[in-house]
């Protein structure tokens, strides 16, 4: 499993302010984005495109560049093609020639943001496609198309779905959207666990105070870690642990939530 793959926590950097890039890569975040799209003004993309870079940090650095459709996409896509990134993010993701031919091109893995009712419609095919390593959820552009409120309410069916798509397709479960909150991390934290109970993966972070917060919110409690321990302890067949019923199912959940804890 790639670095992307078992990642948790990203965070996005201005790609217009490289002196921000090593200060992200001490935040304890998982992999750091630095954005070309919605961080940086009109006037500053050709900066940000010649900030670009990849070797301040061992972790995995990956680049959001703007959508097809815009005036700064193909110049984008030029001028991520000899850097080593571990990964495109692409925005707004839907079914077309711009996201079949970074797809099909295998230079990089892609991670299709889905920002749209169109894009959500299609995120079985998108996850499907060759080359995507995870989907992941722009959940602030997604509620301005439909209208919505940015609630755990009315974004339950969108969230599902990803989660479905992802599974159906074989991919690590999707990256959750940003919690716009910088200073309250009991919500930032929430939100996280909020996402890993509906089957999300990981989560994408705006600043680097967000990151321990969402790590917490991703993190095994000792309770759950002490109840996977006993399920497994019950061997194979059907057991009964603190008074409920465990099977190979149960097992399942209990394994995955000590590789949790174990990474």
């Amino acid at each position: 499993m790639s670095l992307v793959a078992q990642a948790v926590t990203f965070l996005f950097v201005p790609a217009n302010r490289p002196e921000r890039f090593t200060k992200a890569a001490a935040s304890g975040a998982d992999a750091i984005i630095l954005d070309l799209e919605d961080a940086v003004q009109q006037d500053a993309k050709d900066a940000a495109r010649a900030a670009l870079a990849a070797g301040f940090t061992d972790l995995p650095v990956l680049v959001r560049i703007n959508g097809e459709g815009t005036p700064w996409h193909a110049d984008d896509v030029a001028a991520v093609a000899n850097l080593p990134f571990a990964a495109i993010v692409v925005p707004k993701a839907e079914i077309g020639e711009g996201l079949a031919a970074l797809a099909a091109t295998g230079r990089w893995p892609i991670l299709p943001l889905i920002e749209t009712a169109r894009g959500l419609s299609q995120a079985r095919t998108i996850a499907g496609l060759a080359g995507v390593e995870r989907l992941a959820f722009g959940s602030i552009d997604f509620c301005a198309d439909l209208g919505c409120a940015h609630t755990r309410e009315a974004l339950l069916a969108a969230r599902s779905e990803l989660v479905l798509a992802s599974r159906l397709a074989g991919r690590v479960g999707p990256i959750d959207g940003v919690t716009t909150t910088i200073d309250d991390a009991a919500l930032v934290a929430s939100d996280a666990r909020h996402a890993l109970e509906l089957g999300f993966g990981a989560k994408l972070a705006i600043h680097p105070r967000q990151i321990e917060a969402m790590r917490s919110g991703f993190a095994p409690q000792p309770a759950e870690i002490d109840w996977a321990e006993k399920a497994l302890s019950s061997k194979d067949g059907a057991a009964a642990v603190d008074g409920a019923m465990v099977d190979e199912p149960v097992r399942i959940r209990a394994r995955l939530i000590l590789a949790r804890a174990a990474r």
